[in-house]
């Protein structure tokens, strides 16, 4: 898989930044079939650092009641990159 459509966006909410900013973890939404090596190594193509560790949760939307029915929520999947000490991921 492409390094390219494994990485969708990065995740910029509070528990991210702070996260980034004191544990060197940043937090993307990848794609569904991705496995932890594709995203570790779409991570080290595109930033140009090292990866230490990498954890996934797949997680899934609330059901929406609609006026035909219960409509299923969108899934997707997020993951937590630990980069090396050394290095950094500039997003802004």
């Amino acid at each position: 898989m492409d390094s390219v459509h494994v990485i969708k966006m990065p995740m910029l909410t509070e528990k991210a930044t702070f996260a980034s900013n004191e544990h060197n973890r940043y937090g993307f939404v990848v794609d569904r079939t991705a496995t932890k090596t594709d995203i570790k190594r779409a991570i080290q193509e595109l930033y140009n650092v090292r990866v230490v560790g990498v954890s996934t949760n797949n997680r899934r939307d609330a059901n929406r009641r609609m006026r035909y029915g219960l409509v299923r929520g969108k899934s997707t999947k997020r993951a937590i990159v630990r980069i090396h000490a050394d290095d950094t991921i500039d997003l802004f």
